[in-house]
């Protein structure tokens, strides 16, 4: 007769979600000086300065995102689905919040401000789905390719 394994309830090890929410955060670092660039030939300073906040609060706010669900993944499955949830509407909370704080400083350009982070959000996303692997052999980012390139197909087997 067989053993089964326990359910598993909660993770044990470490987060994808925090792996994932890492590679965007590094992927979108190297593209804030071009966004501030087309900020600046658009709005002058105020356009950099907001292009610079909105990149910012868009990779903290996915940095955020991932600690609530490293955080909840420890206790149980159901709190993840709760973080998530209820997180979604924490951190959408946050930004608005950020929004309203700076709306009516000097440095701020509106449009730039909102343009980029609409666009920060799904061009990152967007960009990561190239890199996250959707199988539950490798959660999380996929796994590095090695640079001898790929295995030969054994005779018989396809």
């Amino acid at each position: 007769m067989s053993e089964t394994s326990p359910p598993v309830d909660r993770l044990e090890g470490p987060s994808p979600a925090a792996e994932v929410a890492l590679d965007i955060a590094k992927r979108g670092l190297p593209v804030l000086p071009v966004g501030m660039i087309i900020g600046a030939i658009f709005a002058e300073l105020p356009g950099a300065l907001s292009v610079a906040f909105g990149m910012a609060l868009v990779i903290v706010n996915l940095l955020l995102s991932a600690a609530l669900l490293n955080w909840a993944s420890k206790i149980s499955f159901a709190m993840v689905a709760s973080a998530a949830l209820g997180g979604y509407a924490m951190r959408l909370g946050l930004i608005f919040v950020a929004f309203w704080l700076v709306k009516d400083m000097s440095w701020v350009a509106i449009v730039p401000l909102g343009i980029t982070i609409i666009i920060t959000h799904l061009g990152l996303l967007a960009w990561e789905l190239r890199h996250v692997s959707a199988s539950m052999a490798h959660p999380g980012l996929k796994p590095k390719q090695s640079r001898k390139g790929p295995r030969p197909v054994a005779a018989g087997r396809r």
